[in-house]
């Protein structure tokens, strides 16, 4: 396996929503908010997770259909249980060829999964094919490039600082182009149209030092595979170094901030 992606272990869904997906739920209804769709739509989801933005969806759009597809069955057994909703059927598919009638849906969306898909452009391409005419595309992924998920630049900070190898293994030097530009230039390359961008942000407050550090222990994602590699003398130096840094509430709680970029297009 290639040294940028050994620690990318996804499969597990339960551990993933204690790592990102309690932040995943809070920033899908904004992402909502700014699309503002109408009522009555048919929406594709490429890269479902766990199910956090099928459920805002749902909750919210009054969708009339979803289907959501990824390519994980452990994130899709999770968003089936997360999600038991009759109008959204859970599938496995590859963004980069996506097993979809062409011009079949009125929405086509992606929430923070964009910087792991191989070819980037082929699978916007695609969810521009399924797309009806004057349907619209939209996707979000997190600002790595500009510490935007505070959590995890302070966790690679404490990490690099003990072990300057893991500086190769950090979101912002793996995904560059998650930045306005580099993704409104993306949505352009792959022939969308009225390409419009924005940022969203939210608090992440964590309630003690144990609600931060345990999600790193379970293994799901970059940075806790990352921490689970270490030897248990190391990860402890880890730990009590992270527990120093990072700053502190008069209740004890950490406050921390995230932040994506959300785009929108339409097809030709």
């Amino acid at each position: 396996m290639a040294e940028a992606t050994r620690h990318d272990a996804w499969q597990a869904g339960d551990s993933y929503d204690l790592y990102m997906g309690r932040w995943s739920r809070q920033i899908a209804p904004l992402f909502l908010d700014w699309l503002d769709p109408a009522e009555g739509l048919d929406w594709l989801e490429v890269g479902c997770g766990t199910g956090a933005l099928s459920a805002a969806i749902l909750a919210r759009c009054n969708a009339r259909s979803l289907v959501s597809i990824d390519p994980s069955e452990g994130f899709l057994a999770k968003a089936r249980a997360n999600v038991p909703d009759k109008r959204v059927e859970f599938l496995a598919g590859d963004a980069q060829a996506l097993a979809m009638e062409s011009g079949s849906k009125d929405m086509v969306v992606s929430a923070l999964v964009l910087n792991f898909i191989p070819d980037k452009e082929k699978a916007l391409a695609e969810m521009g094919r399924v797309a009806r005419r004057d349907a619209t595309i939209g996707f979000y992924v997190w600002d790595y490039p500009g510490g935007g998920v505070e959590f995890m630049r302070a966790f690679w900070t404490a990490a690099a600082a003990l072990d300057p190898g893991a500086v190769d293994l950090t979101e912002d030097r793996r995904f560059p182009f998650c930045t306005q530009d580099g993704l409104t230039d993306l949505a352009r390359k792959a022939g969308l149209v009225s390409v419009d961008s924005t940022r969203l942000e939210m608090p992440a407050v964590f309630k003690d030092f144990d609600d931060y550090w345990h999600p790193f222990t379970l293994g799901a994602g970059p940075a806790p595979g990352y921490c689970m590699s270490l030897a248990p003398a190391a990860r402890q130096k880890l730990m009590e170094r992270l527990r120093e840094s990072l700053p502190r509430g008069e209740d004890g709680s950490i406050p921390l901030k995230t932040r994506a970029w959300a785009v929108k297009a339409k097809v030709r």
